[in-house]
Order: structure tokens, then sequence, then C-alpha cells
């Protein structure tokens, strides 16, 4: 397939590390559990489109979204399996809802019955699966409260409402804040606790899910009927505490190219604010990428990039659509050169996880944040399959 796109900055998704990755944690997971394959914020910034793809093709069954225009995006593009709304979706869409085959979740008795409500004036009946918070603090039925199993089970039996299954999420299973594990092996143990009491009653849940990505490598015995696993499908790992339980690869790289260089004489200084001033006389290249593009402002200080296989540091202040790198000790850098974002440059490889920890953020964020005006640009096994404009057509 031509390059047909704008060689500006460009995200590279590795589609065979999407593969591998599923493959990878189908082995890990129980042989009797399902994965729910989280797809939520345009597949973390991967793109939504060719990666559930992908992952269908692999034989994921069952996705996972944030809202209700997320899940409608993914029947759009023939995922025709079940999809779990993780977050809200207003009452007033249990139609939509419906006509999709959407399962909602529901994490208050005021939100299940008024969701019911609108439900049953529209005579349908809203699939769903209840949340229940058992240490997360966001959303779910505390399970700490009196007699939670009764409003949980008039929930379930609700006319609007088609309960299938029950959930609830581990924060901190990869150690950030439980570094023994105690907490996250508490939660499940209540999990457990109080889905039997739900069910006591004489209601029962067809699925049961309690693990993120972090969970399904570190809370013993919590598979259940599925796993939802999000991060480690894109080849980063929730926690370094987690790096050696499961062999994934990075499937995104972000490349941009060199517009400019010149000479910066000792004195003269760059970029806005003047914040740097040259000390000595220094090669200075341009390149094509800014907090626009989703590259993080506060790299000003300390961010770097590969050139040519070595680090070329951040000068100055990153500019909306551009930014400077020192590339006094880098031969051959010329208009059009290829700087690495992050990613593979020449032997060299610079992690997502290290722009990260200098920006005192979490891998997730930096992946979710590239922009939508970056093209994405999916590889098979090292050759281009299609691109992802910014116009959002293939």
């Amino acid at each position: 397939m031509k390059d047909n796109f704008f060689r500006r900055t460009w995200a590279e998704i590795d589609l065979s590390a999407i593969r591998h990755n599923y493959r990878s944690l189908r082995d890990k997971v129980d042989a009797n559990s399902n994965i729910i394959a989280v797809v939520k914020a345009d597949a973390y910034g991967h793109g939504v489109s060719k990666v559930a793809s992908a992952l269908k093709d692999e034989g994921a069954n069952f996705f996972a979204v944030s809202c209700l225009a997320e899940a409608e995006e993914l029947r759009a593009l023939n995922i025709d399996c079940p999809i779990l709304i993780l977050g809200y979706t207003p009452c007033e869409f249990a139609k939509d809802l419906y006509k999709k085959g959407f399962i909602q979740t529901v994490y208050s008795k005021d939100y299940a019955e008024e969701l019911s409500a609108f439900a049953t004036k529209n005579g349908v009946k809203v699939l769903a699966h209840v949340k229940l918070d058992t240490g997360m603090g966001r959303l779910g039925f505390d399970i700490s409260s009196p007699d939670f199993e009764k409003d949980v089970y008039s929930v379930c039996n609700l006319d609007g409402l088609d309960v299938k299954g029950v959930f609830t999420h581990f924060p901190s299973a990869d150690f950030d804040g439980d570094e023994d594990g105690e907490y996250s092996a508490k939660q499940f143990e209540s999990f457990v606790n109080a889905v039997n009491k739900v069910e006591a009653l004489g209601f029962k849940f067809e699925t049961k899910h309690c693990c993120n990505s972090a969970g399904s490598l570190t809370v013993k015995g919590a598979h259940l009927d599925a796993v939802r696993e999000g991060i480690l499908l894109y080849g980063l790992y929730p926690s370094k505490e987690t790096r050696h339980l499961v062999s994934v690869k990075p499937a995104m790289s972000v490349k941009t190219v060199v517009s400019m260089v010149k000479e910066l004489k000792k004195g003269q200084s760059v970029s806005y604010g003047r914040t740097f001033v040259a000390e000595k006389d220094m090669k200075i290249a341009t390149v094509c990428i800014g907090y626009a593009d989703g590259y993080p402002r506060s790299l000003s200080k300390g961010g770097y990039m590969l050139i040519n296989g070595q680090k070329a540091p951040i000068v100055g202040r990153i500019c909306m659509d551009q930014l400077m790198l020192d590339v006094t000790e880098i031969e051959n850098v010329k208009r059009g050169s290829i700087a690495t974002v992050f990613g593979e440059d020449n032997g060299a490889f610079l992690p997502v996880d290290e722009i990260a920890s200098l920006c005192n953020t979490i891998n997730y964020e930096i992946v979710c944040l590239v922009g939508k005006r970056v093209p994405r640009v999916y590889l098979k096994d090292g050759e281009i399959i299609g691109v992802t404009k910014y116009e959002g057509k293939e």
C-alpha cells in the first residue's frame, strides 16, 4: 500500500503486536473465562476501527467502552457481539440502548429505576450489568450499606431491565497503594460474598467479572466468567511490578519530521519566554509536533526524542505545533529527517513509560492524548495496510 499520508507527525500502530498481545493474554486467562476487550477512548488512542477488527479476528467476542457514542461507533464497524457500556448513559436513551443491544452498567438504585421507567415507557427491556463498589469509591452499589443486597435484588427484577451480569473494579491491583496485594484480595472476597447474598435471594447472574488488566495478572483466582483487558492489549503494562507476568509488545510508536536545522550562536535564545539561552554554539532542529498533537508541554524541560538512534534533548518551550531539539552531537540531521517521539529508532528504544515518568503521569494518558490530527498508520508484519487520516476517513 502506498504511503499516502501526510508526513508531518504520525502514529504507527502495529496490529501484529495487538494480535500477539491478545493471544498472550488468552494464554494467561483461565480457559473458562472470557476476555472483554476494552476499546474505550478510541482504543486508548490507537484507533478503534482497525484495533477492534483485529481483536475480533483473534476471537474477541465481547467488548467494553465508556459511553453510548463509543458503543454506537463499534456497531457501525459491524462489531455484532455484546458491548458493555462502563459509564453513564442518560436514561432517556433507553430505547437506543435496546435497539443496538448494548449492555448498560447500572450502579445505583435510583439510576436503575429511572432507566427502567424510560425503558418500560418505550416498551423495551435494556440489557444491564450491575456494578458493585467494593472499594474503588467511584460508581457502584456500596456493599457496606445495610441490606444493599435487597436494593440490588430489586433492581435485578425491574420490568425495564434485563440484568445479565455483575462486576466490580480493582483500584490497586497494579500494587499502586497496595504493595502486598491485600486490598485487592479483600475486595475480591467482598465481591464474592456480596454476589452470594444477592443470589441467595433468588436471582442468578450469568456473568461475573472483577479483573482489569492488572487484576488479571495479580489477583489470584479472580478471573471468574470474564476479565476486562485494556492497557495490556496495547502492549503497555499497568505498572512496573506487572512487567514480568506476561509478554506483550507496544503497539504504538509516534514519529515526526525535522522541518529546519539551524545554527544557534552562544547567547541566542529559543522559543517563547526565552527560557533557553545557548551557553555555546549549537545546532538546533525544529520538528513538526506540539501540544496540539498531544505532546505534553511539561516536557519542555527534560524531554527528548531519538534521531538516528541518538538522544536529542528538547530545548525551549514546546509550542502548539512545533518544538526544538538539540542535535549538536548528531550527524546527518537535515530537513525531512525522522525524529522518534516514542518507539524504536535505529536500534535505540524510547518507551512511552519513560515519557510518562518525565511528565509524572502514566502510560495510559500519553497514548490517549495523541491528537486526532495525527494520522494512524496501521502496520501488519511491517507493511502498511491502512491509514486513518485527520478527517477520520480511511
